[in-house]
């Protein structure tokens, strides 16, 4: 893979052959008008007998090739290293004729294939690379055996070295704009690559992360689920008894406990399903609205906050399967921004095209700008705990897998706001759901 990314040319996947292709076509555009306009130019101005058929015959048919190559190259997902070679072989000969009816190595033109060779080199594998340079000496042995000579008119012939030079300082001209406009070009292909294989990477290593946390999620439960199921019992006895159940304030106290258990147990749960075990865990069918009104409720029930204000613009109902690993997520996300805002988190429900875009916003100091470069990363927390940091990023996970995306920002007014897009599709049921 280091390889591909040095040499430029595809692997896999990836575009950046397509694109390196799209730069080879419109390389052949220019060759193909400045060919023209030094015909032009010579035979018209400089009133040098030219053949003009055989010169021509070589921009026509490169248009040719390129008319068609385009829209193809525009359907394909990715271009193969033989692919760029035969274009480059193909400009090759056709500098090759040009020059074979223009004078042959007595033309200054001839450093053009200088410019061929480089464009292999950035392009294409090594071996390739070697085909090109042998390419070019062959052509150059082939002009040297029977060249077409130019005739000069007469103020040209007095001193053919003078327009020889002059035409070298042209070339040079032309292949250092040529070159630095087409290496700058490939240098961004390139870092798009890079920017891509480093995007693929992060999410190997988040995934990876992932597995790790599920495997001690799932240690985790084996640790707690029996003195939780103990508690649970035991609190469940003390509510039976006579004495206790007649006292208001330790009945409420056990309500607390018994529900602080409960919690403890959904927590373990959803942390196991936030690692990739949700889908399969007691899906249940349901709307959209109800999905959201629950959550809302159980986050107003546990924090018992009249804080939160829940706008309700999703418009027509529409059934889906509820996923209990995005409902413990979207619960870490309004858990969070109630610590930071008690008096006040704002939920907003809305639907755009095929999407759901829910916004949870409070009004707590906001986000740092490292938190927000590093959005989604583990253990980036503004709470300064241990370990913190995981709510963003099982949010971010979950969201990915389902199809959607999750952006977090400042509000202008003071506060943070945490946004997730996700398609409908990811979640209904029925004709609504994906086929």
């Amino acid at each position: 893979m280091a390889e591909d990314v040095r040499q430029g040319w595809p692997s896999g996947g990836d575009d950046t052959g397509r694109r390196n292709m799209e730069l080879l076509l419109q390389l052949r555009w220019i060759a193909v008008g400045g060919q023209l306009f030094t015909i032009a130019v010579v035979h018209g101005l400089l009133d040098v007998r030219i053949p003009l058929v055989p010169l021509l015959v070589v921009p026509a048919l490169l248009a040719a090739i390129n008319l068609v190559s385009w829209p193809l190259i525009q359907r394909r997902g990715a271009v193969s290293n033989a692919e760029l070679t035969i274009a480059l072989l193909i400009d090759v000969a056709a500098l090759a004729w040009q020059l074979h009816h223009s004078g042959g190595l007595d033309n200054p033109f001839t450093s053009l294939f200088l410019l061929q060779v480089v464009i292999g080199a950035i392009l294409l594998e090594p071996r390739s690379s070697w085909g090109i340079v042998a390419a070019t000496f062959l052509a150059l042995t082939a002009l040297s055996l029977d060249p077409q000579p130019l005739e000069l008119p007469g103020r040209f012939a007095e001193d053919p070295m003078h327009l020889y030079l002059q035409g070298s300082v042209v070339c040079f001209a032309l292949i250092a704009v040529l070159l630095v406009a087409f290496v700058a070009r490939i240098s961004r292909n390139l870092r798009d690559r890079d920017s891509s294989l480093a995007k693929v990477r992060q999410r190997a290593a988040e995934e990876d992360h992932i597995v790790r946390m599920g495997l001690l999620a799932s240690g985790a439960a084996h640790e707690l689920g029996t003195p939780l199921s103990s508690l649970s019992v035991l609190i469940g006895d003390l509510k039976r008894m006579p004495k206790l159940a007649d006292d208001p304030d330790l009945r409420e106290d056990l309500a607390d406990m018994d529900a602080a258990v409960q919690r403890c147990k959904a927590i373990v749960s959803g942390i196991l399903m936030s690692a990739g075990e949700a889908r399969g865990v007691a899906p249940a069918v349901t709307t959209m609205r109800s999905f959201l009104d629950g959550i809302v409720e159980e986050w107003r029930t546990i924090r018992r906050a009249g804080g939160i204000d829940y706008v309700d613009r999703f418009g027509e109902d529409v059934p889906i399967v509820s996923d209990p690993a995005l409902k413990q997520v979207l619960g870490n996300i309004i858990d969070n921004a109630a610590d930071f805002s008690p008096d006040w988190v704002g939920i907003t429900a809305t639907r755009e095209q095929d999407a759901l875009i829910l916004e949870i916003a409070d009004r707590g100091p906001g986000f740092a700008p490292d938190i927000l470069s590093s959005f989604g990363q583990p253990y980036r927390s503004t709470k300064g705990k241990p370990g913190g940091g995981l709510g963003l990023f099982l949010l971010v996970n979950v969201v990915r897998k389902l199809g959607g995306e999750a952006e977090a920002g400042n509000r202008d007014g003071g506060g943070a706001y945490v946004r997730v897009r996700l398609p409908i599709a990811a979640l209904a049921y029925g004709k609504e759901a994906r086929t």
